[in-house]
């Protein structure tokens, strides 16, 4: 027994045994097969129905791609040379349109010598998104996400530098004066900072701007609203309801669990009015009312108000998903931060909105997706996004009779980028397990 006890029993393994091979008769293709794919007679069918389905669609559309012309000025033109390479009516798909109105559909009537401008900021963006989306990325990459979005707006829209200088300006007072004012109460500091900022923006970023814009004129070509179109313009709207949707979201979650009546009577209100009206309905208010209720003569840019509305939208479905991952929390975490002395926002802060989080991932980015998506009815609204402008340039006499390329290419675009987030938040999934299995 002491031998046992001081861990020098011969028979004591202290290294793992090395895995060994499937026993005979469980591995192999056809075991596989017989495992996954025809398990019983009712999966058999299946797979031999799906199979078949995925040979009809590949063997019709395969060829029709394969043979596809890439370099003509028309549809006429396009199927001339198809009868000159494979004869009359064989079936060819005519990619020329996506040589010839590529540059369209990216980027819409923003002006060509102009390029550069989004492109650069899809740079910012990357670069922004980096340290926040990735915790290996060096952390000086917070630079460029603190500048992202005066910088990107600045790029795509042009005019005189200072004017977003000086909206980044007030965001740094309103952040000193919350630092100065962190050991008040936090609602008397979070609105002090905020009336700081928004007195900032009406009394002293105007004639400042002016002043420096005199004084060093730094400025870029002005490109109008109108002039933004295809995947640029989906991709604007998309990413700025997702950056200001999920914050409002949280605290729309918060106020509709609140214990204060009147801000869980106004944080239902809001989800529930939000809610129970399609979006389509929401981009014809942004459109056509919204102007009633400002004063005469006021101009408010219709981009603008359509990214308003896609947030508050977008905040409502946020606001449920995270909710369902507040309530997924057992009642011991809320406990948890009472007994160390945290006070509301600090135990949100550091315990439950970390877990709630992570319960609500799939759910996110699923609401993400569906918004990202969603964009494209704002043809509805006369803003041309990707298929708005499929409409425009199918309306062409030299492309009039082009469906399937236009939107094979607008899907394919669209499935990258859906699909990106996709695997990214299984990625984060992964990454936040703590069940080991």
């Amino acid at each position: 027994m002491s031998e046992l006890h001081a861990g020098t029993v011969a028979y004591v393994r202290d290294t793992m045994i090395p895995p060994a091979p499937p026993p005979r008769g469980e591995g192999g293709a056809l075991n596989w097969l017989r495992d996954n794919l025809f398990p019983s007679w009712l999966n058999a069918i299946l797979t031999v129905v799906a199979v078949a389905a995925v040979v009809w669609v590949v063997a019709h559309v395969a060829p029709w791609m394969w043979r596809g012309i890439w370099h003509a000025g028309s549809l006429t033109e396009c199927r001339a040379i198809r009868d000159e390479l494979y004869g009359p009516g064989v079936s060819a798909a005519c990619f020329a349109v996506l040589t010839d109105r590529w540059h369209q559909l990216v980027f819409g009537f923003y002006p060509q010598t102009q390029y550069w401008r989004p492109i650069l900021s899809l740079v910012i963006l990357l670069a922004a998104l980096a340290p926040v989306l990735f915790s290996r990325v060096p952390r000086v990459f917070f630079v460029f996400t603190a500048i992202a979005p005066f910088a990107i707006f600045w790029l795509l829209w042009g005019g005189s530098i200072w004017g977003p200088v000086w909206i980044a300006a007030s965001f740094l007072l309103g952040a000193a004066v919350l630092s100065d004012l962190s050991s008040a109460n936090r609602i008397v500091a979070a609105v002090l900072a905020l009336a700081a900022v928004l007195g900032f923006w009406l009394f002293l970023a105007g004639p400042l701007t002016g002043v420096m814009t005199r004084t060093l004129p730094l400025a870029l070509p002005s490109v109008e609203t109108r002039e933004f179109g295809g995947f640029l313009l989906s991709f604007i709207i998309g990413v700025s309801g997702m950056a200001l949707s999920f914050p409002l979201g949280i605290l729309l979650a918060l106020g509709r669990r609140s214990d204060l009546p009147l801000i869980k009577a106004i944080s239902v209100g809001f989800i529930e009015l939000i809610r129970g009206v399609p979006l389509i309905v929401w981009l014809f208010t942004a459109s056509l009312l919204l102007n009633y209720f400002l004063p005469p003569g006021t101009t408010f840019d219709l981009m603008l108000r359509v990214i308003i509305m896609v947030t508050l939208f977008a905040a409502a479905y946020i606001a449920e998903v995270i909710r369902g991952g507040l309530a997924a929390l057992p009642r011991g975490q809320y406990e948890a931060g009472d007994s160390l002395g945290l006070d509301y926002w600090l135990s949100m802060r550091l315990i439950i909105l970390p877990q709630a989080l992570k319960i609500s991932i799939p759910g996110l980015v699923n609401t993400f997706i569906s918004m990202l998506k969603d964009t494209t009815l704002v043809m509805f609204i006369g803003l041309l996004d990707p298929i708005g402008l499929s409409n425009s340039i199918r309306a062409d006499t030299d492309w009039n009779g082009v469906y399937w390329e236009l939107f094979l290419f607008i899907g394919l675009m669209f499935f990258i980028v859906c699909f990106g987030m996709s695997r990214y938040s299984q990625y984060l999934e992964r990454k936040l397990r703590r069940d080991y299995r």
